[in-house]
């Protein structure tokens, strides 16, 4: 199993770049970072730093979206970095949600994720693509690899993701919604007539290593409000008991009153007080080390090939270094 450490790119841009040099050290593979303009700061510029100062890590968004950048200037950010850094970046991409709606506009529909998917792909290595009408090609780019994986909860973005995308990405934990997911995709791939197991699955979730589990609760609580930004959406879109969305995801957001963006991702959100406690243990992952592998064991199990590490509480370094030593080690074995 790989490992990713996710961070938000709040200033100073050094201490993001310093976590990711730890992360390394402490065997992640992985290094993403949210992509909102307005909330962080600008993602491709701090990947350059990380890129420089660390040997193997693998950088990208987790994750963008084809309504805040034309598509031809996502893959050429891709496409310098990897010239530069030699194919070390991943391309994690949605229908966006803090950085589309802060902005007051809506998230993209999932045809356009769908056709960003190929068009980004195609040109970060070197092909022709049509953007808008225009057929274009980045005649600059040699033995360009960009991997894009889509994230997705809802039954149509968990067919897309196994049809056109690299990876697949689950912003969960909870095994048994894991197990359905992953599911999903595979079937959808092989639908499409590809190898099923070609599609990375990537689960994304707070950890938080330590005795003292009412604390790290509240320090990871935000993360059920962040996915309950994606899971009203679902309830609106396919409506409750549908048989098409989990009841096991939907249910807890009953309570939920609505979302300030202002704290989006960050311990304390009060926009995550409608979070019960059993979903912060199920979506994220809690406790002293051995909880930790047991539950990763599981996942793995599932066919989970990366666990990528939320790193949004007052423990960053504790985190990267519990996991370095104890966690991913017993994960390689």
């Amino acid at each position: 199993m790989d490992f990713g450490l996710v961070l938000q790119t709040d200033p100073p841009a050094s201490r993001v770049v310093g976590l990711m040099r730890r992360a390394e050290r402490n065997g992640f593979r992985y290094g993403w970072t949210f992509d909102s303009a307005v909330l962080w700061q600008e993602p491709f510029v701090v990947y350059s730093r990380i890129l420089e100062h660390t040997t193997k890590l693998i950088v990208g968004p987790m994750v963008t979206n084809p309504g805040t950048r034309t598509w031809e200037v996502t893959a050429s950010a891709f496409a310098t970095l990897n010239e530069m850094y030699g194919n070390r970046t991943v391309c994690g991409i949605g229908r966006g949600d803090s950085a589309m709606r802060v902005v007051g506009r809506k998230p993209n529909t999932l045809a356009r994720v769908g056709e960003a998917i190929g068009v980004i792909r195609d040109l970060a290595e070197g092909r022709e693509a049509e953007v808008d009408g225009q057929t274009l090609r980045l005649p600059w780019v040699r033995d360009g690899k960009l991997p894009v994986w889509m994230a997705a909860y809802g039954p149509k973005a968990l067919a897309m993701a196994g049809e056109k995308a690299d990876g697949f990405i689950l912003q969960l934990a909870d095994p048994y919604l894991t197990e359905s997911m992953v599911e999903a995709v595979r079937t959808a791939a092989s639908d499409a007539g590809r190898d099923p197991a070609s599609v990375t699955i990537c689960v994304a979730a707070p950890a938080y290593v330590g005795d003292d589990l009412a604390h790290a609760r509240e320090q990871c609580r935000w993360f059920g409000g962040m996915v309950g930004n994606h899971v009203a959406d679902l309830v609106t879109r396919y409506g409750e008991h549908s048989g098409l969305v989990p009841d096991a995801l939907t249910d807890y957001i009953k309570q939920r009153e609505g979302y300030d963006y202002s704290h989006h991702g960050r311990a304390g959100n009060p926009s995550a007080d409608f979070v019960p406690d059993e979903i912060v243990d199920r979506f994220c992952l809690l406790g002293p080390a051995e909880a930790h592998i047991e539950k990763l064991r599981a996942l793995r199990a599932l066919g989970v090939d990366q666990f990528a590490v939320y790193n949004m509480h007052d423990a960053k370094e504790a985190t990267i270094d519990a996991y370095g030593s104890e966690i991913i080690p017993a994960l390689q074995n």
